[in-house]
């Protein structure tokens, strides 16, 4: 497959959140009394989810701030119904009526750790929000905000169309990388407006891209994708840009609830849903 050129020019991306169901999807080979277990209780209900080990800086990340309160008392302050319930945003515990939330969190952000296709958007899926590609084309999350997938179910031939879309992604996203690691030179050469050495460098990105792409063996669903999407569903064309670091275990009906709150303009709930406190649980 080639790559669709998006630019005819090479632009550098600046790196700067955009950002029951018991599952049958697990870590591989681990009982859940090795996973991290943490029950959120919100004004909705109780959630309890689990962590995966392979995704170690987001668990360690998650479980810091669960034993330091951070979540208490913050909001769901973005929900979309068959899509996603998100929180996380520390300014939200004291926002008032109205006010814009999903930009407040600690100051890092934690490199990307895709799992996939193990790990992937399915409903029930617990992920880390995140800046967008634009700016933040390494696709780091975010510090604190997270999201739990609703989503919806797929016909299996939505899902092979969507394949070609998510490849063209999979093709961009790995050129962008490759243009921030050329950063300097392609600084100096539109400096010097040198258009020649631009295109040169450009089309040499782009081979490199498709021999990255060709290696990892393209973009193609699972067996065990197309079974949870057609069955249960979640949110297809979010996999292998955001990471997916745990899941749901019990209370899906309380995430449910959330999902079909009436919001404002801005996918904020008009009556507040909160986290009343988490706790792990041993």
């Amino acid at each position: 497959m080639k790559i669709k050129l998006i630019v005819l020019t090479i632009i550098m991306a600046a790196t700067i959140n955009s950002c029951n169901g018991n599952n049958s999807q697990r870590a591989n080979a681990q009982s859940q009394e090795q996973l991290t277990k943490v029950l959120i209780k919100t004004t909705e209900g109780d959630i309890n989810i689990i962590l995966y080990n392979e995704t170690p800086q987001h668990r360690d990340n998650f479980i810091k701030l669960v034993e330091e309160q951070y979540y208490d008392s913050t909001l769901f302050h973005r929900v979309i119904k068959d899509f996603m319930v998100q929180a996380g945003d520390p300014d939200s515990k004291t926002a008032g009526k109205g006010d814009r939330l999903g930009s407040g969190g600690p100051d890092y952000t934690i490199p990307a750790e895709f799992i996939y296709p193990q790990y992937f958007h399915k409903r029930g899926a617990l992920s880390a929000a995140r800046q967008a590609d634009q700016v933040n084309p390494q696709k780091r999350s975010s510090g604190s905000q997270f999201y739990i997938v609703t989503g919806k179910k797929y016909k299996e031939r939505d899902l092979q169309q969507m394949e070609s879309q998510l490849a063209e992604q999979d093709l961009q996203s790995i050129f962008n990388n490759l243009c921030m690691e050329n950063r300097d030179t392609i600084m100096k050469l539109q400096q010097s407006s040198d258009n020649a050495g631009l295109k040169q460098l450009q089309e040499k990105l782009i081979a490199e891209t498709e021999a990255i792409f060709d290696k990892k063996g393209g973009f193609h669903f699972t067996a065990e994708q197309i079974e949870a999407y057609t069955t249960i569903g979640g949110t297809p064309f979010l996999d292998n840009q955001y990471t997916v670091f745990g899941e749901v275990t019990e209370g899906m009906e309380v995430v449910e609830k959330i999902q079909k709150a009436m919001t404002d303009g801005n996918d904020r709930p008009i009556k507040d849903i909160r986290i009343i406190t988490m706790e792990l649980i041993k």
